[in-house]
């Protein structure tokens, strides 16, 4: 990873040393002191930023942190750098150094760099696979998209585009078709003759547990099986899938896309045992007795929450996750007449919608939000709306209305605030103001809830007063130290992309706790990637291209069960990632490079290399004191130096500033 000095002269030992960076004694003090003059080769590593795609991969390997994300399209108004302070001309105490090296370490300039791949929860190299699609590269695509989702195909049909919500594109016109565009390159995914199933990495073998097959739990597993650790997914439902499967209509995401993707983790050797709920049929002290080492909790939250409102009991009340539950187990339960959906969210608008698809005469949204303030996302309301679907605001449930222990109608109070001043959900309202409506049923649909069951029986395991629970927030790891947490149960109720981002985390974590000895912290990436300022953009020069829209599948009659939403044609994909402005690029800092070359073999895109910087030779061992001797002298002189002209110039710049400012 650096240059081992040579002391034995020129033409003689000269060598790039091979050792691990995280490991080896000499680039923990070049990184501590940052000073790796003693390490460094005559080689420094080079950035093409026209072939560069901000992938990241370099950042996430480099031993001394001199790689970080960058942007390339706010570069004309950032002005010039400041000048670098370097040990060779300054005096190089504590204040300089950086102790907390294993922990600080930096993804991204502080200018920031390409918003997709900052506003992504996984941190997708969006920028790259951009770039392998319009080269016609997609297997290649999608292997990109994997190392950090292994959901793809999922994710292209369910995911909330906060990557698109974020791009920079959508300062010039139309941000990016990002989803589109990874759903055209995850369906080879869906066939089993193009399927990417990634090499395993090693061959561990210890046992881990992960339970629940939810997204956390999934992305977990895979991870892990790549690591060639031995998993366990255990899940109490009789499929795998958890919310995929379970809380997502088929209209929105068909069934054979989840299966298609989780028979890639088969293919890994993980094993999925479905009906068997931990706690119930098997308990984690009984499961470290058959020699599991650690455990993953991922369970979700699957479970609807109520009300507590008058009539709730009638019958024609569910939850809607209950109702969707039922749905897609294929216990349709067969609706009709007037059906009120209570929330307002993505999960209210999907009851909604299945309501339709289910037999009911009319669906009426009532939520306790303004219509610009509801949390479902606009392209879901406006599905709503062309299927027929009311929507009324501000209007929160005051009771339901019962007639022979049946639902007959529900009244409601009007909603005049949502949150508070501090911005906490706290809603008031004028109870002087109500209206109350007929409805054959009632579809709750305001909120999610953890059902832990037994699990944690037996456990020493911590709850928050909200009933998440208590993990580290670094590690995810719980109050029992071979256990470990992601996903809804940590968060609350969150996306799919969230959960996959954590699964990936607490991967992490497990590989670290099986290996005795290791910290769960030190030299752990902080993958805290920071947008560029949009504020500052320089989109001069740039054409107006239209974005790409794939053509929806010809149906006729009522709303159909299945996805009729189209995929775009690759002739789309190429038109479309034209469109992406490449906004980010890696940057080196070149005084804390050493030459290793880490970053040249992690590329895929060649758009780093190494060049010569220096032209130093090494020192015979004989006469490396005197030559430490003389450099000591000259960059004491050098200090000196400085010192003088900053005391001779500071009162003509003090001067100079006096009459700027008369």
């Amino acid at each position: 990873m650096h240059s081992i000095p040579n002391l034995d002269g020129p033409g003689h030992t000269h060598a790039i040393c091979n050792c691990c960076g995280c490991g080896c004694f000499s680039m923990r003090i070049a990184n501590m002191y940052r000073n790796p003059d003693m390490v460094r080769s005559n080689f420094v590593a080079q950035v093409d930023p026209e072939k560069c795609v901000a992938c990241g991969a370099c950042v996430e390997n480099c031993p001394s942190n001199a790689a970080k994300l960058g942007q390339k399209i706010c570069a004309d108004k950032l002005g010039k750098p400041e000048k670098k302070v370097l040990p060779y001309d300054t005096e190089w105490g504590p204040d300089k150094w950086n102790p907390d090296y294993r922990i600080n370490r930096k993804v991204v300039e502080d200018t920031g760099s390409s918003p997709c791949k900052a506003g992504c929860p996984a941190h997708i190299g969006i920028q790259g696979y951009m770039k392998l699609a319009a080269q016609g590269k997609y297997t290649e695509a999608l292997e990109l998209i994997k190392q950090e989702n292994p959901f793809p195909a999922v994710c292209g049909r369910i995911c909330p585009r906060k990557c698109e919500s974020e791009c920079t594109r959508g300062n010039l016109d139309d941000p990016l078709a990002i989803d589109e565009i990874k759903k055209f390159i995850a369906e080879k995914d869906l066939h089993a003759g193009s399927r990417y199933i990634p090499r395993k990495r090693h061959e561990y073998g210890n046992k881990i547990a992960v339970i629940g097959a939810g997204p956390a739990g999934l992305s977990c597993a895979y991870f892990l099986a790549q690591d060639g650790y031995n998993v366990t997914v255990f899940e109490k439902e009789k499929l795998p899938g958890g919310m995929l499967t379970f809380g997502i209509p088929a209209f929105r995401l068909e069934k054979d896309v989840i299966d298609a993707e989780i028979d890639v983790l088969r293919a890994l050797g993980v094993t999925i045992k479905t009906g068997i709920e931990v706690g119930k049929d098997v308990t984690i002290p009984q499961l470290r007795k058959e020699g599991y080492e650690a455990f993953y909790i991922a369970v979700g939250a699957q479970a609807g929450r109520m009300l507590n409102l008058p009539g709730e009991d009638a019958a024609g009340v569910m939850t809607g996750l209950d109702f969707l539950r039922k749905v897609n187990l294929g216990d349709r339960p067969q609706l009709s007449g007037k059906v009120a959906v209570i929330g307002g969210g993505n999960v209210a608008i999907d009851v909604a919608r299945t309501a339709v698809r289910t037999g009911a005469q009319k669906v009426t949204m009532y939520c306790l939000e303004k219509r610009e303030e509801m949390p479902a996302l606009p392209e879901e309301i406006e599905e709503a709306l062309h299927e027929g679907i009311s929507i009324e605001n501000s209007w929160g449930p005051k009771q339901i209305l019962t007639r022979n222990g049946k639902v007959s109608g529900v009244e409601f109070k009007r909603c005049t605030a949502v949150f508070n001043a501090e911005g906490k959900f706290s809603p008031t309202y004028n109870e002087n103001e109500t209206i109350t409506i007929d409805a054959d049923y009632v579809l709750l649909s305001v909120g999610q809830a953890i059902d832990w069951g037994k699990l944690l029986e037996g456990t020493t395991i911590e709850l928050n007063p909200n009933k998440t629970i208590k993990v580290d927030p670094i590690t995810f790891q719980t109050s029992e130290p071979d256990v470990f947490a992601g996903g809804d149960v940590v968060t609350g109720p969150k996306f799919a992309i969230d959960a996959i981002a954590m699964g990936k985390e607490g991967a992490i974590s497990l590989h670290r706790f099986v290996h005795k000895g290791q910290s769960l912290v030190l030299g752990r990436l902080k993958r805290d990637y920071k947008p560029l300022d949009k504020e500052n953009l320089d989109l001069e020069g740039y054409d107006r291209i239209p974005r790409q829209r794939p053509l929806d599948k010809e149906t006729h009659g009522a709303p159909a069960m299945r996805d009729t939403r189209g995929t775009f044609t690759e002739d789309q994909v190429k038109k479309e990632t034209e469109r992406c402005l490449s906004c980010g690029a890696s940057v080196i800092d070149e005084f804390m490079c050493v030459g290793c070359g880490q970053c040249v073999t992690q590329c895929k895109f060649d758009a780093i290399k190494l060049v010569r910087r220096y032209d130093e030779p090494g020192v015979p061992f004989e006469k490396l004191k005197p030559t430490v001797v003389k450099y000591m002298l000259m960059r004491k002189l050098r200090i000196a130096g400085k010192k003088l002209v900053t005391s001779i110039s500071k009162p003509f710049s003090g001067s100079r500033q006096k009459e700027k400012t008369m």
